[in-house]
């Protein structure tokens, strides 16, 4: 006998299911059916889905890139083309 595992959903597969229960045109146990899911499950989700619906509007214009300072990573390109320039001169000085 073959051993099952524990299915894993993304998360964008949880929420379609979540907003197909919220919008209620199927009854739990026809999205459980037809997505092969416990009502159990689906409801958990939706209730999550609902619990955290607010924070889609707290990161706006925020994405998933971290925050970069660019003008730091300017001076630090400067100084690096500086000492770039430093090695080169003194290598040719010993007479590479």
């Amino acid at each position: 006998m073959k051993k099952q595992t524990r299915r894993k959903f993304n998360s964008a597969f949880k929420a379609k299911v979540a907003i197909e229960a919220i919008r209620g045109q199927q009854t739990m146990a026809e999205l459980a059916k037809k997505y092969e899911l416990s009502q159990v499950v689906i409801s958990r989700w939706k209730l999550e889905f609902l619990a955290n619906a607010g924070s889609v509007f707290d990161h706006r214009g925020k994405s998933d890139e971290p925050d970069i300072d660019t003008q730091e990573l300017y001076t630090q390109i400067g100084q690096l083309k500086v000492e770039n320039e430093f090695l080169k001169k003194s290598f040719r000085k010993l007479g590479g």
